[in-house]
């Protein structure tokens, strides 16, 4: 979502459902929500109270029966299921599918194992982030991506014309998206004793950044151990006829422990994992290394280059960034995106690009950009809310230690 934040959002909804058996629905109404796009599990949604919102253009849950406050706190403590079908997913294949790929992104995709995968993010020619994306090599000859739901036709455009250009030189490269799958995130602490439940293989054995194609609740899945949460927890791609299926077994073999779970808490629980929502703390004129993403670029590719805007990220690289993403405590009312942050003595020094009330930590949290040399952890600040200034100090994320399954 651009400009805002979905828990924001989600609390406005809320209200306005609590009045809608007072307003009569307009024809518009009608009209706008037909023209949405729908996940396999919409149905389902809607028979388990989710309140439905335009996203992206899909037709998505907000939130259920529970709060987005209640919501993000049961993730951390049991487990949330997400649907995410609304994202994209897609399969590059041919001999030289990892090189066309390094034309694009900042990723060391040659250096990826067969079977592992990293967050990485495709940038423009000026350096700045076109989306970002999690990237699996599946074997030498198949990476398999998922990009997000709101950049899907500017990323698949940007990546068949750079393809077109790359075969006509005689590369080897072709894709499929996988339109006829759908899209699950499993999140939580019960996670993997949950999913263990429904396969037979050895969950124990894949780690964070892990993939591997297997059987859940007979069908045929392609599994990652990642997230957008911070915690431990699955994204898990399914044929859309089994979707549903696969989520009734996930949260009956739970006892009602892991629960759906929409947007608006899973915003929350981005922030307090202090990740990235494209469009709001990623632009394309925001470059992967002012974004705090320099681990993302490969130790090979900043020697080499090869991507888009190579010579502007490897400059940042050598002489460091004007502006940095960092994090933010506040007092008053919680930061938005777009309020500004000043020093002390009153200058703007940068501004908010998401913010809001953490659950789990019972305080106000924000990310946004200032400019070097004022983005020390502990540096006071300013943050104005509604023209107001309040005390805020900046802080070092995540805001919420992530629990990612990694080897001992």
């Amino acid at each position: 979502m651009r400009g805002g934040s979905l828990w924001q959002l989600g609390q406005s909804i809320t209200r306005r459902l609590a009045q809608s058996d007072k307003k009569p629905l307009s024809r518009r109404c009608f009209a706008s929500e037909a023209d949405l796009k729908k996940t396999a599990l919409y149905d389902f949604h809607v028979a388990h109270g989710g309140k439905m919102v335009p996203f992206a253009g899909w037709s998505m849950p907000i939130q259920y029966k529970d709060s987005i406050m209640d919501s993000t706190v049961n993730c951390r403590v049991n487990g949330s299921l997400f649907d995410v079908a609304h994202m994209c997913g897609l399969s590059l294949k041919g001999k030289d599918c990892v090189p066309f790929l390094e034309t694009l992104v900042v990723a060391d995709v040659a250096g990826l194992a067969p079977g592992t995968g990293s967050l990485t993010v495709f940038t423009n020619e000026k350096g700045g982030a076109i989306d970002d994306s999690v990237i699996t090599k599946v074997t030498d000859e198949h990476i398999y991506l998922v990009v997000n739901a709101g950049c899907r036709d500017k990323d698949l455009a940007h990546i068949e014309e750079h393809m077109k250009a790359f075969k006509s030189k005689g590369g080897d490269v072709s894709w499929h998206i996988h339109d006829e799958r759908s899209l699950l995130a499993l999140q939580g602490p019960l996670a993997a004793p949950v999913l263990q439940h429904l396969t037979k293989e050895d969950l124990s054995k894949l780690y964070f950044g892990q993939f591997q194609i297997l059987d859940i609740n007979g069908s045929t899945c392609f599994l990652t151990r990642t997230g957008y949460t911070g915690e431990d927890g699955f994204e898990i791609s399914v044929p859309s006829e089994h979707a549903v299926d696969l989520a009734k077994a996930i949260l009956e073999k739970s006892e009602g422990k892991v629960r759906l779970t929409g947007l608006g808490a899973r915003d929350s629980l981005r922030l307090e994992a202090g990740l990235c929502l494209y469009g709001n703390d990623m632009e394309q004129h925001i470059s992967p290394v002012e974004a705090g993403l320099t681990w993302a670029i490969g130790k090979r590719r900043r020697a080499e280059g090869g991507f888009l805007g190579a010579d502007v990220i490897l400059k940042q690289l050598q002489d460091g960034p004007t502006i940095r993403r960092v994090g933010f405590f506040s007092s008053g009312p919680p930061a938005r995106s777009h309020s500004e942050v000043h020093d002390e003595s009153g200058n703007k020094i940068g501004e908010i690009t998401s913010g809001g009330f953490s659950p789990n930590l019972k305080k106000n949290i924000a990310m946004g950009y200032v400019k070097s040399g004022q983005h020390k952890n502990g540096t006071k600040v300013k943050i104005l809310v509604r023209g107001k200034p309040y005390e805020g100090n900046i802080t070092k994320m995540p805001f919420v230690a992530t629990k990612y399954y990694k080897p001992s």
